[in-house]
């Protein structure tokens, strides 16, 4: 029974992200070219002792359907795919060796650090996508910019949206 509720909720979360992210987020245009990508929550949620096949799967399928919506050449399933290959790395450096142990939970770390964590997450994202959007060191400013409104655009909605629809067990 609590595999069914894990498998409805990544599902339910997977769902949502996407609808979310196709319908809303990719046409806000804030300043005429920020649109928050809070797809990346999807890696900051999943649960921590789930498959990590069906973690990089799940990935690129929530990826690659934002790309076909979005028409941008797999560029959302790269950068959601090398994070969520990186998450491990990342949550050892954000959470110290305390990430190895059986008993580790969210709830047994500070905000800062999940709030660390998640802009990690999507600013190594962002670094990733807008370098393949864009792809000549010629625009780096133009790179930066994007990375860094963006970005910031992004963790607000993140941690907003978290705050909002977070699992409280984890």
């Amino acid at each position: 029974m609590l595999t069914n509720n894990f498998t409805l909720l990544i599902s339910l979360r997977f769902v949502l992200l996407l609808i979310a992210q196709v319908l809303i987020f990719n046409d806000l245009g804030f300043w005429g070219f920020i649109n928050p990508m809070i797809y990346v929550l999807f890696v900051y949620w999943y649960p921590l002792r789930s498959n990590r096949s069906v973690f990089l799967v799940l990935s690129f399928l929530l990826g690659f359907t934002i790309d076909v919506f979005s028409d941008t050449l797999a560029m959302h399933a790269t950068a959601l795919l090398t994070i969520t290959f990186l998450r491990p790395l990342i949550m050892r450096f954000t959470f110290g060796a305390a990430v190895e142990l059986q008993a580790f939970t969210f709830k047994n770390t500070t905000r800062l650090q999940r709030i660390s964590f998640l802009a990690i997450l999507i600013f190594v994202h962002h670094t990733i996508f807008y370098s393949l959007e864009i792809l000549s060191f010629s625009h780096f400013l133009l790179i930066l910019k994007k990375i860094l409104f963006i970005g910031i655009a992004s963790l607000i909605l993140s941690i907003l949206t978290s705050s909002l629809f977070a699992d409280n067990k984890e």
